[in-house]
């Protein structure tokens, strides 16, 4: 099957479980990318082409970005954790070009699935969800997902080509502006970088013993970030609030107020333990809407994932809903 080549805007129809079988391996990978068991609601269903994952950040060994050949990321779409053991990243998903059909808004609406290549697909792809790997301490369970493979799955982009910022806009992923800002972002700041000048740690903090605020935060409930100022007093000298990273991307919404999307307490660590169920025991929340948006931070420039950092509990304050921004 001859992947079609597609553009943002573009309306796609999820390829029948059986087109999409056709394409995987014994792992339930295509290329080195799995088809996970979340993708499978998604069969039959039109949704439009919201990026094409040419230069996507590398947070497995943070070498540069990294491209997805033949791949896009859909509009508003985010893997659930259904088939992970209740993950809560909530990462985009990756598609394959071999697993959608470009159609228009007019195509007769496709067949229902035949019921065996739904199980067959489902079974597959529940299979390959998990591997055990032999450690120090003895053996575990290890989890895949796109994440803990794309490193695999993807080539490296040269940093320095200016064809790489350059083919954000003729792909369509960004607009020329934004384009322009981006690119003038980069050229100062990864000079300064390879020259050992660039400010490693964005927000280095003040605070010598931990910092904590317990406000039982729930789905739902109305926020305000505080200010970078309030922030800082509670993070390390590293940038860290036990722990956990306060990351140059969340500052633009320092002073915004947000709903809580989710409290985290479980996701797939695709980084230092790749395929590691981490089981958070200290407080964190998302909010919505709120995500890394590739245009700030080295090695992360254009970056489509828009990946939802964590906030710790101190670093937000009840808010009323009229201040929403």
């Amino acid at each position: 099957m001859v992947p079609q080549a597609l553009r943002r805007g573009d309306l796609v129809e999820v390829r029948s479980p059986g087109e999409i079988l056709a394409t995987l391996d014994a792992n339930g990978c295509l290329e080195g990318m799995p088809f996970m068991p979340e993708m499978i609601v998604y069969c039959g269903q039109r949704l439009t082409v919201d990026a094409i994952a040419d230069k996507v950040c590398d947070i497995a060994k943070y070498i540069g970005s990294r491209k997805l050949p033949d791949a896009v990321l859909l509009a508003d779409q985010r893997c659930n954790g259904s088939g992970h053991d209740g993950c809560q990243a909530r990462c985009r998903i990756y598609w394959k070009n071999a697993w959608l059909r470009k159609v228009t808004a007019g195509d007769p609406a496709p067949a229902a699935p035949v019921q065996a290549d739904l199980q067959a697909l489902s079974e597959k792809t529940r299979h390959a969800v998990r591997h055990t790997v032999t450690t120090e301490e003895g053996t575990e369970q290890r989890w895949r997902c796109q994440l803990t493979e794309l490193h695999e799955a993807t080539e490296h982009v040269g940093v320095w080509n200016p064809l790489t910022y350059v083919g954000q806009y003729t792909n369509g992923n960004v607009d020329f502006a934004r384009c322009v800002r981006i690119s003038a972002r980069a050229a100062i700041e990864e000079p300064l970088h390879k020259l050992g000048l660039a400010r490693k740690i964005y927000m280095r903090g003040t605070a010598t013993k931990p910092v904590t605020e317990t406000l039982d935060l729930q789905p739902g409930e109305w926020v305000q970030v505080r200010s970078r100022e309030e922030i800082l007093a509670t993070l390390t000298p590293g940038g860290r609030n036990r722990g956990m990273w306060f990351d140059r991307e969340m500052t633009p919404y320092c002073g915004g107020t947000f709903r809580v999307e989710q409290r985290i307490t479980r996701f797939i660590d695709d980084t230092r333990n790749i395929g590691r169920m981490v089981e958070l025991g200290t407080e964190a929340v998302t909010l919505e809407g709120v995500v890394c948006s590739g245009e700030l931070s080295m090695y992360r420039w254009f970056c489509p994932r828009q990946v939802t950092p964590y906030w710790r509990e101190c670093w937000l304050r009840r808010a009323n809903p009229q201040g929403a921004a």
